[in-house]
């Protein structure tokens, strides 16, 4: 004859089976969302988001001239696909001297095109326009472009991406506004 105390009800087998299977689902759930909270701490430690990236050669770039150009962000994953090549406004000023521009507009993040007949960034979505500069010259933006940190190293104009330059990063330069005085 069986005991009572060995025998597990179907209602008992059934609540076990739940909470097992709701502590897995828990547990998958958990794992993605606790690497997302820590990966700013763990690649940040690494400068991941402070990589240098090479555009090109100087000589790709021509005194006076405004260019497009692309390089892969150095912070990936393996379903950012064709999101990881990133656009950006290179200028040349004289020499050695160069601009490098994020390609979105300071307003609402619109892609900006150079026109070089008129000289000018234009926005497409509301109109701001830019100087070859960068600074501000019409429209609902605030502030000029934003503008990479660059090097030139060897030969080619490497810039500091990972990072978007905006203003509440570290490495933002914001045209057209002088810094407040030291008190």
């Amino acid at each position: 004859m069986m005991s009572n105390e060995n025998t597990l009800s179907r209602r008992g087998l059934f609540m076990k089976m739940g909470i097992l299977f709701n502590g897995i689902v828990a547990t998958a759930l958990a794992v993605p969302l606790v690497r997302f909270l820590l990966s700013s701490i763990t690649r940040g430690r690494a400068n991941a988001y402070l990589s240098w990236v090479s555009l090109g050669s100087v000589s790709e770039f021509p005194e006076g001239e405004t260019r497009l150009a692309t390089f892969r962000s150095p912070y990936v994953t393996p379903t950012d696909g064709k999101t990881i090549d990133t656009a950006c406004w290179v200028r040349r000023v004289a020499g050695d001297q160069f601009q490098v521009f994020a390609v979105n507009c300071a307003h609402l993040g619109c892609p900006v095109r150079w026109f070089p007949q008129s000289g000018l960034f234009m926005c497409p979505c509301h109109g701001g326009a830019y100087y070859r500069d960068g600074s501000r010259a019409s429209g609902p933006p605030e502030r000029g472009l934003f503008e990479y940190p660059y090097k030139v190293e060897n030969g080619l104009v490497t810039i500091q991406a990972g990072e978007l330059p905006t203003p509440g990063s570290p490495t933002a330069s914001l045209l057209g506004k002088k810094p407040p005085c030291a008190v």
